[in-house]
Order: structure tokens, then C-alpha cells, then sequence
């Protein structure tokens, strides 16, 4: 009796006020459940705002939270423009957290100026690897990428595990399977208390504002998303776009890696992305795959993670608790976007009635 149909463009003003209503919505489902559970709704939603920003080191926590899931939350923008859907973002960051790894912990007395650059490449190496094999086979084999991603998360992860438990096993942690700390010489320096992993996350969001918007390779990038028919029939190799792109979108997500080994954990564990890689692909979406509001909305999913954390502690609720109140908001929000493009109408058309009476 009802269908969902693709409504009329909607304009900015229109959009604004339903994510507007989203997220009144979501604040009164999320104080509803705490009211439930006893508490003063006002008063948890003002320990989430200044938990995330009550101290200096509050705040530094906060960019810390927001810098490996702004640059994966680039990295899946590259791929998701193409309409090619890189759910991988999670085993791309984690292969170049790894082979950025090797050289911390194996090449640790090279000077720091020639350590960094080749950990930086190492982690766009592992990366764009990771995000390569899918593509390559969904070009020549038309496999399904949003299966192939995903499973390739876990086989990196199984592979962290592995060296963690083998051949990188740190041999004074007492038979407790673990990698070593990286030495000093292989960790990211800090800028103003905060590892400069936010500068890099910062420099890839106006580059790749640049690429996706002005240059040639991002038209094709469009392109190939909107059509790949047209883009055939324009002259353009789509097998090498979505190479190209692939690649590109895991090393960025690679980048995350590197930067989240080298500047935030100083080792490398199988909880080096910790759902990152899922959580940028909201993050994108509800960006609408572009890198500056990525940046927005990154940071105010870091202010809602770090500004969890602190309810917890200071109210007593457990870890199931702050998620659930995370997921109403999610829902509200993400729920938004589905009503800004779609509708529910109610189907006239009835099946007439056995025997034709």
C-alpha cells in the first residue's frame, strides 16, 4: 500500500531546515532514552559539548579523535565519487599503518628526515595496494567491490594479528603477543600538543578539493560516477580511472595508517583503526563527498566520541549506554538524508478482489 518514490530536487533552504528538524529530532529521542535511564538529558548533552572542549588537553584529545577518521573519510570521498563502493577504508588503513611500521621498527637509526618521507610512502604503498586488488578485479572480473572491500578489512586485520603473535613479536613483553613501541626517532613530532598528523589532514583536504574540483582527473572522476557509458563514449579509459582512483583512495586512507602508528598509538596493534574506516563512510556521505565539509562534520563526530567518553565516566554509564545515545543521533541524521531525496506515497492502485468482484 505504500511505495517510496525520488522526489524533486529539494533547494538548500529546503535541506538545511529537514537536517535542522533531524537533529531537533534526534536530541529529543536521545533525551527521551536518557530520562529513561534516569538522567537529566540537558545536563548529558552539556557534559558532551564541554567534555570535548574543557581543558587544553580535552581539546587535543578531540583533534586526536577526528584526524585518522577526516583523512580515511577522504580516502572512501575519492572512490565513492566514481560510485564505486570502497567499504575497505578500515584494511587500507591498517595495511599502511603496517608497512609503515616495518621501517619504524626495523629502520628506527635512519636520520628522521629520510625515516618520515619513506614511512609517508610506505603507508600510501600499502594502501593503495590494499585498494588495488578489488579493483583490479572488478575491472577484469566484474566482482562485486562492496563484498571485496569488506573482506579484505579483515584480512588485514588477521595479518596484524599474525605478525603480532610471530615474526614482529616484541621479545620483552614476556610472552604477551605485542609489537614493540616505536623508538622516539619514529615518532611523529607534535604541533601545538598534537601530532601533526592535523597538518597532513588539513594539506590533503585542500588538495584534494583542488583535484576532485579542478583538474582533469577529477572531471573524469565525476564522469565515470555519473556514467560509465558516457564516459566510454566520450573517449575515456574507465578502466584506468578506476585504477587510478582506487589506488589513490586507498592511500589516502593509508596515510591514515602511518599517521595513526607513527603519531597517536607509536606502535602498531590489531586496534590501530578501531572502526574508523566504517564511521568516514558516514562521515563522507553525510558530507556529500566533499573534503571541507568532511572536515566539519569529522570534527563534530570527534566532539561527540570525546564528549561520550566523558559522560561515561562522570554519570556512571557504561560503554553500551554512550553508544546507544551515538546511534539515536546517527540514525535521525542519516535517516534525514533519505527524506531529502525520497518519499513514502500511498499506493492507489489495489488488486481487485477474486472472481473480478
Amino acid at each position: 500500500m505504500i511505495r517510496v518514490i525520488k522526489t524533486k530536487e529539494k533547494s538548500k533552504k529546503q535541506q538545511m531546515m529537514l537536517r535542522f528538524a533531524a537533529f531537533v529530532l534526534a536530541l529529543c529521542a536521545g533525551g527521551l532514552f536518557l530520562l529513561i535511564l534516569g538522567n537529566n538529558p540537558f545536563a548529558i548533552y552539556g557534559t558532551i559539548i564541554s567534555g570535548a572542549f574543557r581543558s587544553e588537553m580535552a581539546v587535543q584529545a578531540t583533534v586526536k579523535i577526528m584526524i585518522p577518521l577526516l583523512i580515511t573519510a577522504l580516502g572512501v570521498t575519492l572512490a565513492f565519487k566514481m560510485r564505486f563502493w570502497n567499504i575497505g577504508g578500515e584494511g587500507q588503513l591498517i595495511m599502511g599503518g603496517m608497512f609503515a611500521s616495518y621501517f619504524a621498527l626495523f629502520h628506527a637509526d635512519w636520520p628522521g628526515f629520510v625515516l618520515f618521507p619513506v614511512m609517508f610512502l610506505a603507508g600510501i604503498l600499502g594502501g593503495g595496494i590494499w585498494a588495488l586488488i578489488p579493483a583490479f578485479f572488478k575491472v577484469r572480473f566484474g566482482t562485486n567491490e562492496t563484498l571485496f572491500t569488506l573482506m579484505l578489512n579483515y584480512i588485514a586485520l588477521y595479518l596484524v594479528s599474525w605478525l603480532q603473535e610471530g615474526p614482529w613479536r616484541d621479545p620483552g613483553a614476556n610472552g604477551f603477543p605485542k609489537i614493540a613501541s616505536f623508538d622516539k626517532s619514529a615518532v611523529l613530532p607534535k604541533l601545538f600538543g598534537v601530532q601533526i598528523g592535523w597538518v597532513i589532514a588539513l594539506v590533503l583536504v585542500a588538495i584534494l578539493f583542488v583535484y576532485l574540483r579542478y583538474t582533469k582527473q577529477g572531471y573524469e572522476i565525476s564522469v565515470v560516477g555519473e556514467s560509465r557509458a558516457t564516459a566510454n563514449y566520450a573517449g575515456m579509459n574507465v578502466q584506468k580511472i578506476i585504477l587510478r582512483t582506487m589506488f589513490l583512495s586507498g592511500a589516502v586512507a593509508g596515510i591514515a595508517g602511518m599517521v595513526q602508528v607513527s603519531g597517536s598509538d607509536r606502535t602498531l596493534s590489531t586496534g590501530v583503526a578501531g572502526g574508523v574506516g566504517f564511521t568516514a563512510i558516514i562521515v563522507a556521505w553525510l558530507a556529500r563527498l566533499n573534503p571541507i565539509s568532511s572536515m566539519i562534520i569529522a570534527f563534530l563526530f570527534a566532539v561527540l566520541e570525546k564528549g561520550s567518553s566523558v559522560v561515561q565516566s562522570q554519570y556512571n554509564l557504561s560503554t553500551d549506554c554512550a553508544d546507544v545515545l551515538q546511534g539515536i543521533i546517527l540514525f535521525f541524521v542519516l535517516g534525514c538524508e533519505f527524506f531529502i531525496r525520497y518519499k513514502f506515497v500511498r499506493d492507489k492502485k489495489q488488486a481487485a478482489p477474486e472472481g473480478g468482484k
